[in-house]
């Protein structure tokens, strides 16, 4: 299924193209940078497609455009999982050298983003360790997912972040897999 979505405001200007399932590819017109690497990861793990563009104010910082991306991903992803039966249930653990992330993921209608255990402190390429949540809170509220996000270890900042992105990625990819019926005891979603 393709889904776009778009989103225009005095900070960003985002259009974007997902395809689910897709075969992990990232063309995406944006400014190269490490939150480009992390959300080729996340497609690239998630068995989706991902086209389009994404401007925003980096000259203030990265905050912006990572959490406005969070957003829009979100809404392309509330496109593809109500209309037909899926998994619901995703989970993964991800190591990258000495760090080691584990996500779970309900696609459940009941937004949160939950998280333990601590990010190093300190950037990677303008890239803030905590704009890891910012991100994953607004594709959560904006997917109407449950999301669990815990660093179980982490002491190099890029592998910590590019730990929760892939395994973010992972996750999603098992709950948004076809299922014969409603994975609720209610019936429906």
């Amino acid at each position: 299924m393709i889904t776009r979505c778009d989103r225009s405001t005095r900070e960003t200007r985002i259009s974007l193209e997902l395809t689910h399932p897709g075969t992990g590819l990232f063309q995406v017109d944006m400014e190269p940078s490490f939150l480009t690497h992390m959300l080729e990861a996340l497609v690239l793990h998630g068995g989706m497609d991902l086209h389009g563009s994404a401007q925003g104010d980096l000259h203030v910082d990265m905050h912006h455009l990572t959490e406005d991306l969070g957003i829009v991903m979100g809404r392309c992803l509330l496109e593809i999982w109500p209309g037909s039966p899926r998994v619901r249930y995703g989970h993964a653990v991800i190591p990258m050298d000495e760090a080691l992330v584990r996500c779970a993921v309900d696609l459940s209608m009941r937004p949160g983003a939950f998280t333990s255990g601590e990010l190093p402190r300190g950037s990677c390429g303008g890239f803030d360790g905590e704009l890891v949540l910012e991100f994953a809170r607004a594709l959560s509220n904006e997917a109407r997912i449950t999301m669990h996000l815990d660093v179980l270890k982490g002491v190099n900042l890029h592998h910590t972040v590019e730990a929760c992105f892939k395994a973010m990625g992972r996750a999603l990819r098992q709950a948004l897999a076809p299922a014969e019926g409603t994975m609720s005891t209610k019936g429906a979603m």
